[in-house]
């Protein structure tokens, strides 16, 4: 039995499976979650997965936080670069590929069942329309899927590096503050998982809001800052206006960046919202600034008003999508 090492590769944490073209994308072998930063390379974490499942591989396929070019990745938020030919070269693989981590969530997205994703608005979806997903996690992914007349085929993009478009006067202020110490202020810095603090900082700075010394001390102690403010934001009527209002921010920026993404492709086919942060904050996105915020696109709103928008919650779609790419490839060799 041929197997294939499949792999997540994010910023924050790295998702690695074996599988088989017996078993399906959806059936893994072995699988384990390693924290990338306790690693130099990629090629370190698989050589230790694989000692440790005692396993013969003989294909790669990874899905990667950062731009692809030819053969060869950066990680956006992590000191790596991904070579495919070093990776197969290190594992002894007989073919290795690497994609942008959105590419293969999209196409993850042909694996999930009803009960992985959360529908946030039903629209009327066309059939063979073109598909946007948008991930906030560690950084911002932005990708689409076209109908090529038999599949949805996958394009990667850097759309959260984008410039950031403020819609209101309070963005348009944490545009300001945020231009006194980026060089460029892209989506991202605001709307991802390592922009949250930013918008945190931005409402303390400015004192639109009063950070309370009971919670700065906590989240100076807090490991995870993204996670407790956001964790607090939902903790009701106990929660710091400044937590609050933070999470507000973000889902309205969310929402117009989601909407943008939206027209530029016209994604009648539907909005995937993938990453970790919408899963452990559903609550705030059903409250409706999300939705209000993704129409508010004046003589275009009509039109987004039929567009179906889905929250995904399995959080193995990106490995799902590598290992469909890498089965696949395995077939043809």
């Amino acid at each position: 039995m041929r197997v294939l090492i499949a792999g997540d590769i994010g910023a924050t944490k790295t998702n690695l499976g074996l599988f088989s073209l017996e078993g399906g994308p959806r059936s893994p072998l072995e699988e384990a979650t390693y924290r990338s930063a306790d690693y130099a390379s990629l090629e370190e974490i698989c050589a230790e997965f694989i000692t440790a499942t005692g396993a013969e591989v003989s294909f790669g396929s990874f899905g990667v936080a950062g731009p692809v070019s030819g053969k060869r990745a950066t990680i956006t938020n992590l000191p790596w670069v991904i070579d495919s030919d070093t990776v197969r070269s290190a594992l002894s693989l007989a073919k290795a590929v690497v994609m942008n981590d959105l590419e293969s969530i999209a196409y993850g997205i042909a694996l999930l069942d009803d009960k992985d994703l959360h529908v946030l608005s039903p629209g009327d979806a066309h059939p063979g329309g073109p598909r946007a997903i948008i991930a906030p996690g560690t950084g911002l992914g932005e990708a689409y899927l076209t109908w090529d007349g038999f599949r949805y085929r996958a394009h990667p993009s850097e759309g959260g590096h984008a410039d950031f478009a403020p819609t209101n006067v309070h963005e348009l202020a944490l545009l300001r503050n945020l231009l006194g110490r980026f060089d460029h202020v892209s989506v991202e810095r605001v709307c991802s998982g390592s922009g949250i603090p930013n918008i945190y900082s931005f409402l303390k700075e400015e004192r639109l809001c009063d950070e309370p010394a009971w919670y700065a001390e906590q989240l100076a102690e807090a490991p995870d800052k993204t996670a407790h403010i956001l964790s607090t934001a939902l903790d009701g009527q106990h929660a710091p206006e400044i937590c609050t209002r933070t999470l507000e921010m973000f889902l309205s920026i969310l929402g117009a960046e989601t909407g943008n993404l939206a027209l530029k492709i016209l994604a009648t086919g539907g909005i995937y919202l993938g990453g970790g942060i919408l899963p452990r904050i559903l609550p705030a996105v059903n409250r409706g600034l999300f939705l209000d915020s993704f129409l508010n696109k004046g003589r275009l709103s009509p039109i987004l008003k039929h567009i179906p928008i889905r929250v995904i919650l399995n959080p193995k779609v990106a490995l799902m999508g590598a290992a469909l790419i890498g089965l696949e490839m395995m077939e043809t060799i």
